[in-house]
C-alpha cells in the first residue's frame, strides 16, 4: 500500500510540473499568439512597403520639377523694319536684355524695363510640355495665358545655343510685331500646371488671343483698347508684343 501511494505522489508532482511550463510559455499554450505575431510582421512590410512607395513618388515628382537649370543673359539690338520706309533708322538701334532659365520643359524669361522705348518689365514662362505661355506683367502684376507659338519660340536646346552666341556680344536684328487681346479671366491657375501655377497663383490671370484670330479683330480701333507692351526675344528676332484688354 505504501509503494503504491509513492507513485501516485510522484505522478502528480510531474503534472504540475508541465502545467507550470504551459503558463509561462503562453505561445506555445495558445495558438492565437502565433497569429497575433504574424499579423504584426505583416503590418510592418505593409508600413515599409508604403514608406518605399512614397519615397519613389516624392523622387519621381522632384525629378521633374527640379531639373537642372541653366541661367543665361543676352542682348539684341534691332530695327523697325515697319518704319524702315517713312523714317530713317536711329544711329543707335534700340538694345533689349534679357536674363532667361531653361531646362528640358521649360523657359522663364526675365525681362527688364527697356531704355529706349516705352514698355513694361516682366517675366515670360513657356510650358513645352504643356504647350502654353504666360506674361506676368510686373507694371501691372497681372498674369496673361496664350498657347506657346512655336512658330515664334524656339525649343530649350536652339534657345541655349542662341544664347550661348548672345553671351559673346550683342546681335544685331529686327523688330516683329505680335498683338494679343484678352478673352476672358481665369479664376483657378492649377489646371494650367505646375510652373504657370507657380508664376500666376495669388495674381489676376487672363487667357488671351491673337487678334488676328478673332472674329473682326483686324478691323477693330486701337483707340479703345487698353494695351501696354512688352518686348522680347525667343528666336533671332526681337517681339513687340501688345497686349490689349477691350
Amino acid at each position: 500500500m505504501v509503494k503504491i501511494a509513492f507513485h501516485s505522489a510522484l505522478a502528480q508532482k510531474a503534472l504540475s510540473k508541465e502545467e507550470a511550463a504551459a503558463v509561462k510559455d503562453p505561445e506555445l499554450a495558445s495558438p492565437a499568439g502565433s497569429e497575433g505575431s504574424t499579423g504584426r510582421c505583416l503590418l510592418t512590410l505593409l508600413g515599409i512597403a508604403f514608406i518605399l512607395s512614397g519615397l519613389i513618388v516624392g523622387g519621381a515628382c522632384l525629378y521633374r520639377y527640379s531639373t537642372p537649370k541653366r541661367l543665361y543673359h543676352g542682348a539684341m539690338q534691332f530695327s523697325d523694319v515697319s518704319t524702315a520706309g517713312r523714317d530713317s533708322q536711329p544711329y543707335y538701334l534700340p538694345r533689349v536684355e534679357e536674363e532667361v532659365e531653361i531646362s528640358d520643359n521649360m523657359a522663364v524669361i526675365s525681362v527688364p524695363p527697356p531704355r529706349f522705348k516705352p514698355g513694361d518689365p516682366a517675366y515670360i514662362l513657356h510650358d513645352f510640355n504643356r504647350k502654353l505661355t504666360a506674361y506676368l506683367d510686373l507694371t501691372l502684376w497681372t498674369c496673361f495665358v496664350i498657347p506657346l507659338n512655336t512658330s515664334v519660340v524656339l525649343p530649350p536646346q536652339d534657345l541655349i545655343d542662341l544664347f550661348s552666341q548672345l553671351m559673346s556680344g550683342s546681335y544685331r536684328s529686327y523688330l516683329v510685331h505680335e498683338d494679343l487681346m484678352v478673352t476672358e479671366r481665369i479664376d483657378d491657375v492649377k489646371p494650367l500646371g505646375f510652373y504657370i501655377r507657380r508664376l500666376c497663383d495669388g495674381k489676376e490671370t487672363y487667357r488671351m488671343e491673337r487678334r488676328a484670330n478673332l472674329p473682326g479683330g483686324g478691323i477693330q480701333k486701337r483707340s479703345a483698347d487698353e494695351c501696354f507692351v512688352i518686348h522680347h526675344f525667343e528666336n533671332k528676332f526681337v517681339t513687340e508684343t501688345r497686349i490689349c484688354k477691350a
